[in-house]
Formats: structure tokens, sequence, C-alpha cells
């Protein structure tokens, strides 16, 4: 005869296992685990209270079985948004952005109840999308290509961190990857780069040389000046002396000369060379 199963048996059994799932979801629900980059805040589901300012960190964290502890990863993260947006002459351009932000670490309660755990499609994006496409919409394709590039992406970074700052993300970095414009376009741009180079070298040539005109005039004007006052100095006397100092030179030099003594101008002798 078979034995006969113990009520008392399987209703210990029964309870037991009852039991041993209680306890788990119970240490499950009160010790949980959050990693490094990870921070929690902790929601009373009961009373629907979320507790903003009580933000916990990573490692182990202990909370009472009815609450539930929210896990947040505050690493830094980045998205690459690619658009087609339209120029203030209404040009379409293709633009490659990347982004990198974090969320601020002791303010994830704020963060959480504005925008739960999407804050990325919520928030990151559409704000990046639209201050791109507003500030683009201001300039033009060659400022864009060329000669306003950085002007325009640091406006960009200085609207979005204003917004994603307000909304407790940190903006760490903007960079435009790429920029893509009509081939026409770009290729009008490129020339007229190359025309308004060669302009200011031709405008660069020309005040080198009215420079150098201006030094050669100058060291002219000088010579001019120099030789004017040396004229005026020169007096017949003066002149005179100089030529019989010069005679008297030449006269006691072994060379042989004739020398005719009154008869140059202005009384001044005549030296011929006897040979």
């Amino acid at each position: 005869m078979a034995e006969s199963i113990d009520p008392k048996r399987i209703k210990f059994f029964v309870i037991l296992g009852i039991s041993i799932i209680v306890f788990i979801i119970f240490i499950k629900s009160t010790f949980v685990f959050l990693e490094p980059t990870e921070r929690g805040i902790v929601w009373k589901k009961y009373t629907n209270n979320l507790e903003i300012d009580n933000v916990r960190p990573g490692g182990l964290n202990i909370i009472a079985p009815w609450n539930e502890l929210i896990a947040f990863d505050v690493a830094e993260q980045q998205i690459e948004e690619t658009m087609d947006v339209l120029s203030v002459d209404g040009l379409s351009i293709s633009l490659d952005v990347s982004i990198r932000f974090r969320p601020k670490s002791l303010e994830i309660g704020y963060l959480f109840e504005s925008f739960r755990l999407d804050y990325v499609a919520n928030l990151v994006r559409p704000e990046l999308r639209s201050a791109v496409r507003r500030i683009i919409g201001q300039y033009t394709p060659e400022e864009l290509y060329a000669t306003k590039r950085q002007e325009i992406e640091t406006l960009i970074q200085e609207t979005t961190h204003s917004i994603l700052d307000a909304n407790h993300v940190e903006l760490r970095a903007l960079l435009f990857r790429s920029i893509k414009l009509p081939e026409t376009i770009k290729v009008s741009i490129e020339q007229k780069l190359m025309a308004d180079q060669e302009s200011q070298k031709r405008e660069y040539m020309m005040q080198i040389a009215e420079k150098d005109a201006e030094i050669r005039i100058t060291e002219a004007r000088g010579k001019a000046e120099a030789n004017k006052v040396l004229s005026a100095s020169l007096t017949d006397k003066i002149l005179q002396e100089k030529g019989i100092q010069a005679t008297e030179e030449l006269a006691n030099s072994p060379n042989s000369k004739i020398i005719i003594i009154g008869s140059g101008k202005d009384g001044l002798p005549i030296i011929l060379n006897a040979d």
C-alpha cells in the first residue's frame, strides 16, 4: 500500500517555498548595487514621492523593500546628428554634428522629474537641432563653409550649453564633423576664395612696392640735402686751399710731373704728367 502524503509536510514545504521567494524579493529590493558610473534616486511608490535631492552613490545601497531605487547613468555620452538646414538665402546645407554631454550627478532627480530616463531623446537631440537650424539660418553658405565657421560653431555651442545647463545636463563639446554644400555652390565659393587670396596678394605686393619707393625717395632727398649743404660750405678760398695742399703733396711724390704755377682756373697750379 502506497504511503499517504502528509498534508502537514506539504504545507510546510509550501510555506518554506513562499518564504524563500519573499526573502529573495526582499533582499533584491532592499540591497541594490549601482555601477561606478551610476547614481540613484529613491521613488516611494506608495506615496508617489521622489527623493529629488537624495542622490545615492555608486556601490551598495540599502532601501526599504516597498520603495524603488532608480538607476541613472551619469557617464559621458556622445551622439551624432545628420541634418539638412537652410541658410539665410534659402540654400539647403547638409551637416554632421557631434555632441558630448553628461547629466549633472547631483541634479539627476530634477532631470528625471522633467524627462524621466528619456532625456536624450526628449531634451538633448531636439534642443541641438533647434539651435543648429536657428543659428545657421542667419548665415550664408560661404560664411558657414569658410569665413565664419568657428563663429557659428561657438554660437551653437553657447546656445545649446545654456539650454542644457538650465535642464541639469552638462555640455562637454560640440563639433561640426562635416559640411556638405551643393557642388555648384561649393565650386563658386572656392573660386571666390582663390580670387580674394590673389587680390590680397597683389595688394600686399603693391604695399611693399610703395614702401620701397618711399624709402628710395627719402634716401634721394637725404642725399640732395647733403650735397646742398656741402656745396654751400665749399667757398672759393676753401677750394684754393685744398688745391694748394694737393699740389704740395704731388710735388713731393717721386712721380715725374710738370707743375705750372698760377695757370689754372682760380689761380690754381696745373699739373702735367711728364710722361
